[in-house]
Parts: structure tokens; sequence; C-alpha cells
């Protein structure tokens, strides 16, 4: 499969490592050392690396992962064991301060896979190690910790509070996190400001469009300052013009935060105009 069509600008990298169902290995663009070979990172650094990730559904899910299961397909797995493999054996890294984007179908995965990276589902094998350290093996408070420090979330369907306005919502995961007013306050309205919402503090959720919705959820994440941002795709309940608009937005933020960022599509276009480099599921 060529790849060359997805490089309009010379920067994207295909890297295609595929979650279940296939009978070979298809390889890495990035690495000269062959199929399935690790990306090196420019700057030496991962932030986000993800190895032999599995998450099964069902009963005793540790069966899809015996030796004599491994090779068979999805649907096999699902038809005799009835397990459902929603992660079969993904491995990945991302480096500090890109943007990496999983594209795939409806079913493939993404969602199951980015809730993994925050725990919100629990993964059935694997690691995934974030500056070194396996989040896997956290306990409860580590858990919460790199929760409310190293990484944030943004959901396809915005996620706001309705009963609190723009600026009270923007400051919400500062005041979980115990910050006081007035400093939270003041970030909360500086990050607005980045996405283009100053002026918009006292208004609320059903007073916004849906682009503007999208625009207050991700200035709660950045009022954060977290080191992984991690996105569902955000844009896809939004219409095709204000799509367009915020894929240019993100793209020219992060040349400004430059946040290593995981985000989640099933638009092509999209893809290629925010990534860096692309991993197809």
């Amino acid at each position: 499969m060529p790849n060359q069509p997805l490089e309009p600008a010379g920067t994207q990298e295909l890297i295609m490592r595929p979650s279940f169902e296939t009978d070979h290995e298809l390889p890495s663009t990035g690495s000269p050392d062959g199929p399935g070979a690790a990306v090196t990172p420019q700057n030496g650094e991962y932030t986000i690396s993800v190895r032999s990730l599995w998450k099964v559904f069902g009963k005793n899910p540790e069966r899809a992962l015996e030796a004599r299961n491994l090779q068979k397909s999805r649907p096999k797995i699902q038809q005799e064991l009835n397990l459902v493999v929603a992660l079969k054996d993904v491995t990945f890294e991302a480096t500090t301060g890109e943007t990496f984007v999983v594209m795939g179908l409806s079913g493939s995965g993404k969602s199951t896979l980015v809730r993994c990276l925050i725990r919100l589902i629990e993964a059935t094998s694997g690691d995934i190690l974030v500056d070194g350290e396996n989040i896997i093996d956290y306990d409860s408070n580590q858990l919460r910790d790199f929760r409310r420090s190293k990484i944030a979330m943004v959901f396809q369907n915005f996620g706001l509070l309705p009963h609190k306005n723009v600026l009270d919502n923007a400051a919400y995961g500062l005041e979980v996190r115990g910050v006081g007013k007035e400093q939270r306050y003041e970030v909360a309205s500086e990050m607005l400001a980045k996405v283009g919402l100053s002026g918009w503090e006292r208004s609320y959720q059903r007073e916004l469009s849906g682009g503007m919705q999208q625009r207050v959820g991700l200035a709660r994440a950045l009022a954060l300052d977290p080191e992984i941002l991690l996105m569902d795709e955000p844009f896809s309940g939004l219409d095709p013009l204000i799509r367009r608009q915020m894929r240019g937005e993100l793209a020219s933020l992060q040349e400004e935060i430059q946040k290593t960022i995981i985000f989640i599509t099933h638009d092509l276009d999209e893809a290629v105009t925010v990534g860096d480099r692309i991993a197809i599921m």
C-alpha cells in the first residue's frame, strides 16, 4: 500500500500497526530496520511507549492470550471463546511534542486504546510507559496524581458542565487539583484567549455553538498544562466547515504549545492535517 499520498507536506510519516486480524505485520516506513521495527525519535525521547497492549472483553479474557489462540482471528476468538478482542498486540511510540494520529474505522478499537492510555479502561495485558514509568503498575493514588498532572483528555461530546459558565468549565480541572480561585481563573482566562474565546467567559453551554463548546473543552485540558493531550475524535460532532477550521486552529496552536498529542480520528483528511505521524488500526 503506497504511502506517498499521505505525505503532501513532506512531514507526515505513515506507520501501520494493525490491532487485530491480520496474517502478517505491515511495515513501518519510519525505520530502515525492516517490518515492525520501532521508529527512532528525532529528539531522542519517547513520552509514551505502548508495548504489546491487549484489551479483551468477556469472562476470563486471559484465554485469548494463550499460545494456542494468539494466531486466531478476532471473529474466530469470539466464536470459540465468546470473547471480544478490542486491542490485539498494539505497539507504538509517541515522541515528545509530536501529534500522533491513530486512524481507523468504527469498531477498530481507537477509543478503547485512548481510554486504556489513561486507564479509564483497564488493559488485559501489555505495558504503557510514560516517561519510562509503567502506568499499568500504578496504584490508585499514583493514577490520580498522573491524571491530575501529566495527562488530559478532550472528549468527542465536549463534556462540559451545563450549570457552570465558560470560565468555570475551563477552570474546573484546576479546581479539582485544588488551585485557588484567583489563580485558576487567571490560567483559565489565558487558555480561553488561546482558543479564541475571550469575552465569552460568563456565557453558558446553551449559548455556545458546537465549535465553541469544543474550544472550551480544549481550554480546560490546556489549563492543566499536561505533558500529554488525548483527543478522542474531538471534531467529529461538528459540521464540515467548523471541523476544518478547528483542525487548522489545532495545528497552529500545537506549534506554540508543543504538547504530545494522541489524536483519534476516522477521517484521512483530518489525520494528514493535524498529524506528524499516523498509525492505522
